[in-house]
């Protein structure tokens, strides 16, 4: 597929680069199609493990205790990685994170980066669900250590040397370099192709699940401008929650800077999106509040965006014009998803949810399914 490539998995204390660290690394190195390297390493993160995320991965506060802190162990990944292309599953995840540890430690990371995801959206367009517990079920990949660091490196080695047959190394090697020149920075789930926008003057709209826009711009260089967000997203907040929620991007030309000056103005006030500074005079919006407890009852609950403070914003989801807007969308989800009635509020009681009875819920009601799990599928 490439020359020289290293498959890399982070285990972490959490989902945002900026506060939380790493747990364990696993990393195999590939030359020539030919396994060279395999290195894993548990890394004392220097803060506590929450609980959810010791049940969902299996690393507990006491297993690393004792273990090395990134700035030891950090040498012997830079070794690993000299050279070679970065490959991960969600790649900006893991990069993000490498990229605060080694400045840390006053070391700029410079490399390469390739998403297995990205890979998986060019091999099968067709299919939905790209993420590795989808990829496993369809190409009945087995591990007994999913959600472990050389567990999850394992899935993604037998994934592309299944690829290898299927599609032929000329095609792998063909999406590999595409995805290469210059869209790795891209958010995995984003539907738009960064090509398809135009480098003209005009405005831009972030758009996630639903109809609302997530967030409305302007440039005089649209293209660049749109890049630019994704390049940000390891650094700044605001840019890493736009990262996460969009799935596709709109765009409107003008003129010139006026024109897209104007046309922003306008849209920001029609749409009041949540992610404009703008929405702090807006009164009418609501969205989804996630409880970051897996067991919590309800774990979602809809707050007016006008109550909010901005720093609020990395656990809502939408916004809605209505609440029943918001139940439709969140009921669409859930049937979607095999997501649980009750634990999203949408079903009172005790005991297996309808949906489940139906087979629609995977049982996070009755003790089928981890509440781990069913939250970390929920904010998927």
């Amino acid at each position: 597929m490439l020359p020289c490539y290293v498959l890399l998995d982070l285990e972490t204390t959490g989902g945002n680069a900026l506060q939380d660290r790493i747990t364990e690394i696993a990393a195999v190195r590939v030359e020539s199609g030919v396994e060279v390297a395999r290195w894993s390493a548990l890394v004392n993160p220097g803060v506590r493990i929450p609980y959810f995320i010791e049940q969902l991965t299996g690393i507990h506060n006491t297993m690393v205790v004792n273990a090395p802190a990134f700035d030891e162990v950090g040498p012997t990944l830079l070794k690993l990685l000299d050279g070679a292309v970065l490959v991960a599953h969600n790649v900006r995840f893991d990069h993000g994170f490498l990229q605060h540890e080694f400045a840390r430690m006053g070391v700029t990371l410079r490399v390469k980066t390739l998403c297995t995801v990205r890979l998986s959206r060019l091999l099968y367009p067709q299919v939905k669900g790209h993420g590795l517990d989808a990829i496993m079920q369809r190409h009945g990949i087995v591990t007994a250590a999913r959600h472990r660091a050389m567990g999850d490196v394992e899935v993604m080695q037998q994934w592309l040397a299944l690829m290898a047959p299927a599609f032929g190394m000329e095609v792998l090697r063909t999406h590999a370099q595409t995805l290469l020149q210059g869209s790795a920075a891209l958010p995995p789930q984003l539907e738009t192709p960064l090509t398809d926008i135009p480098e003209g003057p005009g405005v831009y709209l972030f758009y996630g699940e639903g109809s609302i826009p997530l967030y409305v711009g302007k440039s005089v260089k649209l293209r660049s401008r749109v890049m630019s967000h994704f390049q940000a997203a390891t650094r700044e907040p605001r840019e890493m929650r736009i990262a996460q929620e969009i799935r596709r991007i709109e765009w409107l030309e003008t003129a010139g800077e006026l024109g897209a000056l104007l046309l922003e103005a306008r849209l920001v006030k029609q749409h009041q999106p949540i992610h404009n500074r703008q929405l702090r005079r807006a009164s009418s919006l609501s969205a989804w509040r996630l409880d970051p407890d897996p067991h919590c009852r309800p774990l979602l609950t809809l707050v007016q965006a006008s109550t909010l403070d901005p720093a609020q914003f990395g656990n809502l989801y939408g916004p809605y014009r209505s609440k029943n807007q918001a139940l439709s969308h969140l009921r669409e989800l859930a049937d979607q998803h095999g997501l649980c009635l009750q634990a999203l509020g949408l079903e009172s009681g005790k005991g297996r949810c309808f949906a489940h009875q139906i087979g629609h819920c995977k049982g996070v009601c009755c003790g089928e399914e981890a509440p781990e799990r069913h939250h970390l599928r929920l904010q998927m």
